[in-house]
């Protein structure tokens, strides 16, 4: 069974009691310092100025810092061997949670789990369970699909571009939804795809994006990391030259990266998305099990630029914000790509 998150009142009263036992036990005069209860550690593959996906894990980790006392790390981990030796290196030294930000860590946190079942690991975007390994699932596609629909109300071609790094079923799932968002507003659009089988290159994204843009393309969504720049970057050269071309932001809140050609961005909350889970794992609650998040607990979203807000046709603002409520009542079925054991499959 998934594991909802709890509603937002339920969360800040139970981050309030957290915060006035953390100081009620930090009193007491000249009694030493206790030892911090709570050791969490963050594991990303990529740079934590993208951002994107990695800055949202690390400022999720700088809340769970403030918010609970804990004493938290980040490492930057590359290879398998190193995800090893990382998550080795923080279950000897006592750490008690851990976040292993990306798919890729999916088989050595199952390993790590088995030898250390007192820890617990939390896989974003994981795809594998164990009794103290839970996959946290971001529906992304929720907000994806609402940005296919705004994607397809701003093209004048008739020709829409999907950029993405590694396909792995997340970032899959997130282009099949932008596609069935847009065939919503415009059953004849045709939308472009490809996967340069890396987040972070950044030429790599720019001649992707390039190559979009010249079959036609004037409205370029990415599912990337750090090389999202690039994205940015092609789009906005292209209008230099005379074209009508946007981009759409992915992972967080990216408008204000490329204010000028940004619509909007397809945005996972990830900050809040962790701090409910450490909330969780306190409970006992954590473990066996995916987590979901999605719109429903306003982790996932699509936000307009407010920049650009004047370009976008009022009726697809107002028909995006319908579409959003429909999505949390469950009465809009975004298409989705299931990737946890026993789940496979698209639906």
């Amino acid at each position: 069974m998934a594991h909802p998150f709890p509603t937002r009142g339920a969360r800040t009263a139970a981050l309030v009691a957290l915060t006035v036992a953390a100081a009620t036990a930090c009193g007491g005069g000249d009694a030493p310092e206790a030892e911090p209860t709570l050791r969490v550690a963050l594991l990303t593959s990529g740079p934590v100025s993208d951002a994107g996906w990695y800055a949202g894990a690390y400022e999720g980790l700088m809340r769970i810092e403030q918010q609970f006392g804990a004493q938290v790390s980040h490492q930057q981990t590359a290879t398998p061997a190193e995800f090893d030796e990382a998550f080795i290196a923080y279950a000897t030294s006592g750490y008690d949670l851990i976040f292993a930000h990306g798919n890729e860590y999916q088989d050595a946190a199952i390993r790590a789990g088995e030898r250390f079942p007192e820890l617990t690991i939390v896989v974003s975007g994981g795809g594998r369970v164990s009794g103290n390994v839970a996959p946290l699932i971001f529906r992304l596609e929720e907000g994806s699909y609402l940005a296919g629909m705004a994607a397809a109300a701003m093209t004048e071609s008739g020709i829409v571009g999907m950029v993405g790094g590694v396909e792995i079923p997340p970032a899959r799932g997130t282009f099949v939804a932008f596609e069935a968002g847009a065939r919503s507003v415009d059953p004849d659009i045709e939308v472009l795809e490809v996967f340069t089988g890396d987040w972070n290159d950044v030429a790599a994204a720019k001649e992707a994006t390039v190559a979009q843009l010249s079959r036609g393309a004037d409205v370029v969504i990415h599912n990337l990391d750090a090389a999202s720049f690039a994205v940015f970057q092609a789009v906005r050269e292209a209008r230099a030259a005379g074209r009508t071309t946007w981009a759409v932001g992915m992972n967080s809140d990216q408008n204000d990266v490329a204010p000028d050609v940004i619509i909007g961005s397809a945005v996972i909350r990830i900050a809040d998305a962790f701090v409910e889970t450490v909330r969780m794992w306190q409970a006992g609650e954590v473990g066996g099990a995916a987590i979901y998040a999605s719109t429903r607990q306003d982790v996932i979203d699509f936000v307009f630029n407010p920049e650009l807000l004047d370009r976008v046709p009022p009726e697809i603002v107002q028909r995006v914000s319908e579409a959003r409520d429909m999505i949390r009542a469950g009465t809009l079925d975004v298409p989705r790509i299931e990737f946890v054991e026993g789940e496979a499959g698209v639906r």
